[in-house]
């Protein structure tokens, strides 16, 4: 097998974690330098990423997540945000393109004009759509990443959004999307892999029914 095919069926969501473990900052920026290379809508890059290590704004994130143990023991809690407001930055995102003359100022008046008018035009619905699905595909890879640097984590849903903004002053232009505990998994008490369906009874072409 390839050493892609290793990583992902070594990636699991660890539930319980050595406490204690320090991550750096350094191993961290290495894993988000890679993680911004995920895909986006028009490249708006809408994941932003809250890393809690403090003790205290980490207690903070442990009852909002409903005192999961996880979050207590877990190096860090990283809070996956999605930017409804992803769109307004279009301008900045392409002005390299422009200034090396890869798009003509045209080109660049009308790609921003374009997706100013697609997200306003699309509503607020769409917007906070295209917030999760866009952080929730960068969330994706940061576990890879994090897996392949020798980090367990733990994607978790199980958490009160606004609680959770309130309590650590996430502006309103963010939608909490996941937490991810991450750390180095204690695999003393570790359950066997859940049940993965077979790709027939999950994979469909042409129609589905």
């Amino acid at each position: 097998m390839s050493d892609f095919t290793n990583l992902v069926k070594a990636r699991r969501s660890a539930t319980k974690f050595f406490e204690g473990t320090e991550i750096a900052d350094s191993e961290l920026e290495e894993i988000f330098q890679l993680a911004k290379f995920a895909p986006s809508t028009f490249n708006l890059q809408h994941t932003h990423y809250l890393v809690v290590k403090d003790p205290e704004r980490k207690e903070l994130v442990y009852e909002a997540a409903n005192r999961q143990y996880k979050v207590k023991t877990a190096s860090a809690a990283i809070v996956v945000l999605g930017d409804l407001e992803a769109y307004k930055q279009v301008d900045k995102l392409n002005e390299g393109f422009l200034h090396l003359g890869i798009m003509s100022k045209q080109e660049y008046d009308q790609t921003v004009e374009f997706v100013n008018g697609y997200y306003e035009g699309q509503g607020d619905v769409f917007k906070r759509d295209e917030a999760i699905r866009n952080a929730s595909l960068s969330a994706m890879l940061l576990m890879l990443i994090a897996k392949e640097k020798g980090w367990d984590t733990c994607p978790m849903n199980g958490f009160d959004p606004q609680k959770l903004s309130q309590s650590l002053h996430i502006p309103s232009r963010y939608v909490p999307v996941l937490l991810i505990a991450i750390g180095k998994e204690d695999t003393s008490s570790q359950r066997p892999r859940g049940y993965r369906k077979p790709t027939g009874e999950f994979v469909h072409y042409n129609t589905i029914s």
